[in-house]
């Protein structure tokens, strides 16, 4: 009996240890086989939240240097010939500076022959006053009749409007002598000149472009989704990399948009530098502090030269986020794309795919419960 009691404990024994040890096993196979159905990477990151602030907001644009009032000269009187050429591009006048003569000798004669007409109107004219004043005395003593009196009351009339026309004809001759010295109309900076010593110039032709006190202005090229931060007497910065950098203000935006390319006007006042008309130039628009989402710079990333986050799912999984960067600071930037409270990753975001399972750093893991459970019964059974 003692013999039979002893062998049945041993085997009792034996199968209590191989039931633990297959139990163990078969914890250690499923967490094994959970971790391969995963399929996810477990690196380790760090995330933060994205959280809306009042930042100095800036829009970018880009567009094309161009005068801000262009003054065509041309000339009034044609049919001469440019004798003297005074300015050429590139040069400043002043309003009145003469910038072409024209040959003034058929013009000059025909002053004179307009002065001589003059004073043989006035000539007439004298005389005919002289003889309707003594009709008018004739007439009073009875010596000559009404008809008399008509006839030089005529005359005197008709010699004072010719002597109107001759004066008219002298001042027209003038005008048109004056006219043969092209003028600067305005102040500013010769952009075009398409005149020539020995050019018979014609009326209405254009001879010269003026750009009016040197004023230039960006057209800037604004998204129409900026469009409505930017207002009259903001300040700008606009660069070139021909010219460098200077300093203007928004002088109006227009109230259109082009259907086509979604974009508007604005128009920037440059304040000096050696900008020309017709070069290309970049504006960055202060438009004052405005509302934006921030995250942590280091977890904007760029994926096939697009700029974005990586987003925490809520099945523990980093997501793709594009987004468009509105500014950039040290440690802050402004996105849109994006709304407050998404949480991003931060550190290890560079070594992330689309859809990884990632173990935030500081969280318990999501495993440890699973693995204690499975663990249990094998611990039961050894007890």
């Amino acid at each position: 009996m003692m013999r039979k009691s002893w062998a049945g404990a041993a085997v009792l024994t034996l199968v209590l240890a191989l039931a633990a040890c297959g139990g163990e096993d078969a914890a250690k196979k499923a967490e094994t086989k959970a971790a391969a159905g995963s399929g996810a990477s477990t690196l380790t990151v760090t995330v933060a939240t994205a959280t809306l602030q009042n930042l100095p907001r800036t829009v970018t644009a880009s567009g094309n240097v161009s005068a801000w009032e262009e003054v065509p000269v041309g000339a009034e009187t044609g049919g001469l010939t440019a004798t003297g050429v005074f300015v050429d591009e590139g040069s400043y006048v002043r309003q009145g500076q003469p910038l072409v003569q024209m040959n003034p000798a058929l013009l000059q004669a025909q002053l004179r022959q307009q002065q001589a007409a003059v004073q043989t109107a006035e000539a007439n004219a004298a005389r005919d006053d002289a003889a309707l004043g003594r009709a008018q005395e004739l007439k009073e003593r009875g010596f000559l009749s009404q008809a008399g009196l008509d006839t030089a009351l005529a005359n005197q009339r008709a010699s004072q409007a010719n002597l109107a026309a001759a004066r008219a004809s002298l001042s027209e001759t003038r005008t048109r002598l004056s006219q043969a010295t092209i003028r600067a109309p305005v102040s500013g900076l010769v952009i075009s000149r398409s005149v020539t010593r020995g050019q018979i110039i014609s009326p209405g032709t254009e001879l010269f472009r003026i750009v009016r006190d040197g004023r230039l202005e960006l057209d800037a090229q604004v998204p129409e989704t900026e469009l409505r931060l930017v207002r009259a007497g903001q300040s700008a910065v606009i660069s070139s990399d021909q010219v460098g950098e200077t300093t203007g203000t928004v002088r109006i935006v227009t109230p259109e948009v082009n259907p086509e390319t979604r974009l508007g006007v604005a128009r920037i006042a440059l304040r000096g530098g050696g900008f020309r008309p017709g070069m290309f130039a970049r504006a960055r628009i202060q438009v004052g502090d405005q509302p934006a989402v921030t995250v942590p710079t280091a977890s904007v990333l760029y994926r096939e030269n697009r700029a974005g986050v990586f987003v925490m799912g809520t099945d523990g999984r980093a997501h793709f986020r594009p987004v468009t960067v509105l500014s950039r600071a040290a440690d802050r930037t402004a996105v849109s794309g994006i709304e407050a409270g998404v949480r991003v990753v931060v550190e290890g975001a560079g070594f992330l795919g689309e859809g990884d399972r990632v173990t935030v750093a500081g969280a318990r893991p999501a495993a440890a419960p699973a693995r204690a459970a499975a663990r249990a019964p094998a611990a039961a059974a050894k007890k």
